[in-house]
């Protein structure tokens, strides 16, 4: 692979990390910066992100007017809708049956409101993770069908349900499929499957979470339902913008690609989020001290894990329960409750993780790391898996095994497929379930043949992997001084934002800054102060996580020596107390050369 010019020289970083350049276009960076009278720096993120011309203003401002597709681009979508429609029209009840993630929970929450706006009866459904695992299973679907429910729609889950949803269909039981993971030529057998990645769709819509097609769904509802004259003087058309909170954090949460609709869906979303409308998530942002307008750092990093907490550890249907309600006490109750079954999480995820990191370092986990181990709580083996990966540069697999069976969660890298690689895995018998994404997915395994699968994901993903992972760097949007980081930049570089997958947040490079102060705090964290080399402004950083790591090491050490250093990381706009000032996030450094 051609290698770019290292940034300020460094070629190999405290952390083992060459700094790649990913400046592409200078001239138009200039010319973007002079247009929009902004910083060069706002203009290098821009085209370094492939913002071409005719793309600047609706990336600035994505407006879902100018994104929004037709729902009737998806297979099944008029068929699902008009079935809705019927449903809500004739008082049935209707039951969503989601997963237990953000990106469940949030989808169910959405269909509930919109179907009880609309005027029709709905409630849900979430499987306990233990006891029932993912997806659905037909004692849940003949429970759910016995307690009266007319038609199921299930969310974020059902595209390999193929044996459960046949069995569903042959007692009776109407069942809607509204899923995003990867589908195969055989479809489970339901009244509708929507979802953008079946392989006869041409939507163009295959990178959307669960929650955005789950309301694309609602559009198209409530689309045949005005069409129907259903709505008039004494029922009110629901506004389906006043629930686009719920789409912005299941699709920051599920990782998602924040391109297109996508950046729409977070960029509005993130707004009416801002304004508080839904008293769980407003409630929640309280728990979770959200300071300032929520962004996707918030969503992702506080709200989020949050809301997976009851998923991973405690009750399964915790999260759609506090989005859904409208009573503040009890969403009091319910974010607290949460709040603690994250802090639990927490402890159980520490542990797990030490285990499996030693047990990744005994030897070399190849290509693709499968880790197992005996008992190990599911509800924590994603987030590990994700650790992982980060840690190994490669993709991860933590499975926990229970007597004759294992359940796996994995995590990949860009450029390597897992999901195609686990729905390989089943279609050759190794897997008794599994399905996915890109980036993530999920499997079931017979304890004797982990050691097949391991070989059949070695075999499989091993040109990707050494592709992707050829280059073991950090890009780099540009250099600047200490001095620069200041709040104005930090709002600046917000106006580029949404940031999170597939759209990386800029990354500065901050050249020869002297570590004025350092401390730990929090146990984990390394708190600075930064001047330039000659002493001039003074800037808050922190480097989260770094204790016992050689960035900790490294940064202490000049501190205590007053000698400079090359820093990199991210400026963030931080709301302490009120008051907006500019936080740098280090997360790499180098000594000068």
């Amino acid at each position: 692979m051609e290698f770019k010019r290292a940034v300020l020289d460094v070629e190999t970083s405290v952390t083992g990390y060459f700094w790649r350049d990913r400046g592409k276009d200078e001239r138009l960076a200039i010319g973007y910066a002079q247009q929009l009278g902004l910083p060069e720096i706002v203009g290098r993120v821009l085209v370094n992100r492939d913002v071409t011309p005719d793309e600047l203003q609706s990336y600035l401002d994505p407006r879902l007017k100018d994104l929004m597709p037709d729902p009737s681009s998806f297979v099944d979508m008029d068929k699902a809708a008009e079935r809705i429609a019927d449903a809500i029209r004739a008082g049935n009840k209707i039951t969503i049956f989601g997963d237990y993630d953000v990106d469940g929970a949030t989808s169910s929450s959405l269909l509930c409101r919109y179907i009880a706006a609309a005027g029709g009866q709905a409630d849900f459904y979430i499987p306990d993770r233990m006891a029932e695992g993912y997806g659905p299973n037909l004692p849940a679907l003949q429970k759910i069908a016995g307690a009266g429910a007319d038609l199921i729609i299930t969310v974020d889950c059902g595209i390999s349900a193929f044996d459960v949803l046949d069995g569903a269909a042959d007692q009776g039981i109407e069942v809607v499929v509204v899923d995003h993971h990867m589908a195969e030529p055989r479809l489970p057998k339901a009244v509708a499957v929507v979802n953008p990645n079946r392989l006869d769709c041409n939507s163009g819509q295959g990178k959307l979470a669960a929650v955005g097609v789950a309301f694309l769904l609602a559009v198209a509802v409530n689309r045949t339902l005005r069409g129907q004259g259903w709505f008039g003087n004494t029922r009110r058309e629901p506004d389906l913008r006043h629930m686009l909170d719920l789409v912005a954090l299941g699709t920051v949460c599920d990782v998602v690609p924040l391109h297109g609709l996508n950046r729409a869906f977070v960029t509005q979303g993130l707004k009416v989020l801002a304004r508080r409308g839904n008293v769980g998530l407003g409630t929640l942002s309280d728990v979770a001290r959200v300071n300032g307008p929520p962004g996707t750092y918030h969503a992702g990093f506080l709200l989020g894990p949050r809301v997976n907490a009851g998923g991973r550890v405690g009750r399964s249907d915790l999260g759609t329960q506090l989005m859904l309600t409208s009573d503040a006490q009890e969403a009091v109750g319910i974010a607290y409750e949460l709040d603690r079954l994250n802090k639990e999480r927490q402890a159980i995820e520490a542990e797990v993780l030490q285990q499996a990191l030693e047990m990744a370092g005994r030897a070399d986990p190849g290509p693709v790391a499968v880790i197992v181990g005996e008992g190990w709580h599911q509800g924590v083996i994603g987030i590990v898996a994700s650790r992982l990966k980060e840690k190994l540069n490669r993709p991860a697999f933590v499975i926990s095994l229970d007597g004759d069976q294992g359940k796996g969660s994995g995590r990949s890298i860009p450029g390597v497929d897992l999901g195609g690689a686990v729905t390989a895995a089943r279609q050759a018998g190794l897997l008794i379930n599994g399905g996915g994404h890109a980036m993530a997915a999920g499997l079931t395994v017979a304890s004797d043949r982990v050691d097949e699968l391991r070989t059949f994901f070695a075999d499989r993903l091993r040109d990707k992997v050494e592709t992707a992972t050829a280059e073991k760097s950090k890009g780099v949007d540009g250099v600047v001084s200490v001095p620069a980081l200041n709040l104005q930049l930090a709002q600046q570089l917000e106006m580029a934002g949404p940031y999170g997958a597939g759209n990386p947040e800029p990354r500065l490079a901050v050249s020869e800054a002297r570590i004025v102060r350092a401390d730990i705090v929090g146990e984990k964290h390394v708190r600075m102060i930064l001047s330039d080399a000659g002493g001039q402004g003074r800037q808050n950083a922190i480097a989260f996580r770094a204790v016992e790591t050689p960035l900790a090491t490294t940064l202490l050490s000049h501190a205590e020596h007053r000698d400079p250093v090359h820093l990199l990381g991210y400026l963030r706009v931080d709301h302490f107390r009120g008051e907006a000032r500019a936080q740098f996030v280090v997360d790499d450094a180098a000594a000068i050369m």
